[in-house]
């Protein structure tokens, strides 16, 4: 096994996937409305990532099928087969739709910083990565585009230094303490930015293709590990960043308060950077997003391998048309993105109590069935996140 591939692998792409738009807005407003009191949420939300895209990633190991395939093989009659399409189909249509909308209204953000303001930037997006996906020649591109977000990246690693905050309050943010009712939304929005259910497909999708299994499964643990904590320590500098520049910035509404937390260190610079780093990471994810729908949608229906089939082509095409239509209206972009972290938080715990399920049955898995530790962190993860979502709904809709 090549040393760098126990690092970087298929893992990178999920770790790249989910340090997009959503990432860097919501955790630009854990920072300037909390300051380091939520890092608990993140680090949370970090293992709880490591966890589930390791059984998904184990799933695609063991049985050399996507999440979708391992779904239609388990699930073959009866009302438990309606369901799991249910929930499936609503974390593909509802989740990746709105997160696909996210990643739109994160380019256009990016955009908005580097060309100015103009309402037609969504339907630019929106065409660029029809013809993209449609010719299938993306892959050279996405890389660039990644590339981009990992410059970004390190500007947030240099002004978190640069700032010098308070270590002792970092510390201190990484304890759970008492939540009041409006962090609660903040809170699931953290989580959906980072266990995207969407991925949880990905995933299972990439291992199957390029992991065999004469590969090691501990090197696939080492690289999924790896990938996630370094995405993972990315969504902790923007915070830390955020939460510095909170005395300049009370509230983000726009690309340029995200903007302002870099000025410490790239002065008038920090515009051009971090118009650029949104754009890369909103192209970058709305070209992913549509791609893992169709996928998972090929696994569940047992459509051909053919991705020229019309089935397979309207799934994406659908997720990508519904982004550019929400994006395109008068709805704030900020407030789009925290949407869809919000939906996708929603959904995660269904689709995560399916995964266990199936992460469990030896029929499926053999020999590598999950492990105490590995279930008992699924049912927390379950637990919490069924917490987080009623607990959000109920601030919102007054349910109780």
């Amino acid at each position: 096994m090549n040393s760098l591939k126990r690092i970087f692998g298929p893992s990178t792409l999920v770790a790249a996937a989910f340090i997009g738009p959503g990432t860097l807005t919501t955790c630009t407003m854990v920072g300037v409305k909390t300051q380091y009191s939520l890092l608990w949420a993140m680090l949370f939300a970090i293992i709880a990532t490591i966890v589930l895209q390791e059984m998904a990633a184990r799933l695609g190991w063991a049985t050399q099928q996507g999440l979708g395939e391992a779904f239609n093989r388990q699930f073959t009659k009866g009302i438990s087969r309606y369901i799991v399409f249910f929930l499936v189909i609503g974390a593909i249509l509802i989740g990746n739709a709105a997160y696909e909308a996210g990643n739109i209204a994160g380019g256009v953000l990016g955009l908005d910083l580097i060309i100015g303001e103009w309402k037609g930037f969504p339907i630019v997006i929106g065409v660029l990565c029809f013809a993209l996906i449609l010719v299938g020649r993306y892959q050279w591109i996405e890389r660039i585009l990644i590339g981009l977000v990992i410059v970004m990246s390190i500007c947030f690693l240099i002004t978190a230094f640069t700032v010098k905050p308070d270590i002792n309050a970092i510390l201190k943010g990484f304890i759970p303490q008492k939540i009041s009712g409006d962090n609660f939304l903040l809170i699931i929005a953290v989580v959906g930015t980072t266990v995207v259910p969407y991925n949880l497909f990905l995933h299972a999708s990439t291992i199957s293709k390029k992991w065999d299994k004469e590969a090691s499964l501990k090197d696939l643990r080492i690289e999924n590990t790896a990938s996630i904590i370094l995405g993972g320590l990315i969504s902790i500098l923007i915070i830390i960043t955020a939460a510095s520049s909170s005395s300049v910035v009370n509230e983000v509404k726009s690309a340029k308060d995200l903007a302002i937390q870099l000025e410490p260190v790239f002065g008038q610079g920090a515009k051009w950077l971090m118009g650029i780093g949104l754009m890369a990471a909103g192209v970058s994810s709305a070209l992913t997003a549509p791609l893992a729908a169709a996928y998972a949608a090929k696994g569940l229906f047992a459509w051909s391998d053919d991705e020229t089939n019309w089935k397979f082509r309207a799934v994406w095409m659908t997720i990508l048309l519904i982004g550019v239509l929400v994006a395109v209206t008068d709805v704030e972009r900020v407030l789009i993105i925290k949407f869809a972290q919000i939906t996708n938080a929603i959904l995660l715990p269904f689709i995560v109590i399916y995964l266990l399920y199936l992460a469990n049955t030896k029929k499926i898995m053999g020999n590598f069935v999950n492990g105490l530790f590995s279930n008992v962190l699924g049912i927390v993860v379950i637990g919490v996140t069924l917490l987080l979502s009623f607990k959000s709904l109920n601030s919102i809709f007054g349910f109780w």
